[in-house]
């Protein structure tokens, strides 16, 4: 944004006498120079180029002297600009990506998505911002994801380009077959299909302790109850209180059954009921621990107003100031305004030179 000002604005008065000499160089245009008793022997004679320019003399100088009235105004030209001091959050992300998590009861866009295609594009729009949410561009984001194990995807970051890559990568286990069709992985494919709370926060809690923000969170998403780790859910939820962390902790479905993709006999993909569980009681504890909030999803509608809530309660503290440098304009008047009266000057004492 830019403004302008006069820093001398009483040289403004400076334009009076040059509106006064605008009319005496009208006047005296208009005044015969030779008295002559007829000018009918005139009137054909053709007007010349040097004619028409030597009657705009006058007008040369009116022009100069206003410009340069004008510079002594002295106008400045302005830049506002708006200096902004931000104090971000920490947020460290802990999203669940056990075997629960391929459950397709939520929507995408009308279409089925599991509950980890879900959380993650949310996720997404949380971090990056869209016509929802106005993003996180000044808070420090870091990703902890867990199964039967937890681990730090991404250290806390302003470059949310690279955490957001990371989040695309994070897939839920699956087996991986021989060519016989024999499971080689069974052993660790059946242990991230459990869920390890207490390791996931722990892991958060250790990334966060020695941050220094205003405000240091951890949000939990997860869709069942802590199966696995070595770490109880409610001693990290203490951990974190210690170092003054938060919690909040999103269950993400709910309690009964829900579909999961499967194959039949003949190969074809199905979906399968099979039963969920999810433990929101000690979910809402460890966030009344740590005064945070607990909020259950259980769509992808739900899941956004969850964000927006969590959006709206940590908030980036921003601070404004207002200021305005000036730079000198007079110089773009005072030189065309001296060219202009010296023109006029050397042009009536030699090309335009006239009788009195």
């Amino acid at each position: 944004m830019t403004t302008v000002r006069f820093h001398d604005p009483l040289w403004i008065v400076l334009l009076l006498p040059v509106i006064g000499w605008s009319f005496y160089a009208l006047r005296r245009q208009r005044r015969a120079s030779v008295l002559y008793s007829s000018v009918e022997l005139l009137r054909d004679l053709p007007v010349t180029w040097a004619l028409r320019l030597r009657r705009a003399l006058p007008w040369l100088r009116v022009l100069g002297l206003a410009l340069i009235a004008a510079a002594l105004v002295r106008p400045q030209l302005g830049r506002e600009e708006f200096r902004i001091r931000t104090e971000g959050i920490a947020i460290e992300m802990c999203i669940d990506k056990s075997g629960s998590m391929q459950a397709l009861d939520f929507t995408i866009e009308g279409k089925r998505r599991n509950r980890l295609e879900a959380v993650k594009r949310v996720f997404r729009h949380f971090v990056a911002g869209d016509e929802r949410f106005a993003g996180r561009g000044d808070d420090l984001v870091g990703l902890v994801v867990f199964g039967g194990f937890a681990d730090a995807m991404c250290p806390l970051t302003l470059d949310h380009g690279a955490l957001l890559e990371v989040l695309e990568g994070v897939q839920i286990s699956e087996p991986v077959q021989d060519k016989e069709g024999r499971v080689i992985n069974d052993g660790l494919w059946q242990e991230e299909q459990a869920t390890a709370i207490g390791d996931a926060i722990a892991v958060a809690v250790d990334r966060l302790k020695d941050v220094e923000s205003k405000s240091r969170v951890i949000v939990l998403l997860s869709d069942g109850e802590n199966t696995a780790g070595v770490v109880d859910p409610d001693e990290a939820a203490d951990a974190a209180r210690a170092f003054g962390i938060r919690i909040y902790s999103i269950g993400v479905g709910t309690t009964g059954t829900a579909p999961f993709p499967t194959r039949d006999l003949f190969g074809r993909n199905v979906l399968q009921a099979r039963p969920v569980r999810l433990d929101e009681q000690s979910l809402k504890s460890l966030a009344e621990k740590t005064d945070g909030r607990y909020f259950n999803a259980q769509d992808t509608e739900t899941l956004e107003h969850v964000y927006a809530e969590i959006d709206r309660l940590e908030k980036t503290e921003t601070e404004g100031r207002l200021y305005t440098e000036y730079g000198e304009m007079f110089q773009w008047l005072l030189l065309p305004g001296l060219v202009c009266v010296l023109l006029e000057v050397w042009l009536s004492c030699t090309r335009f030179r006239s009788l009195p």
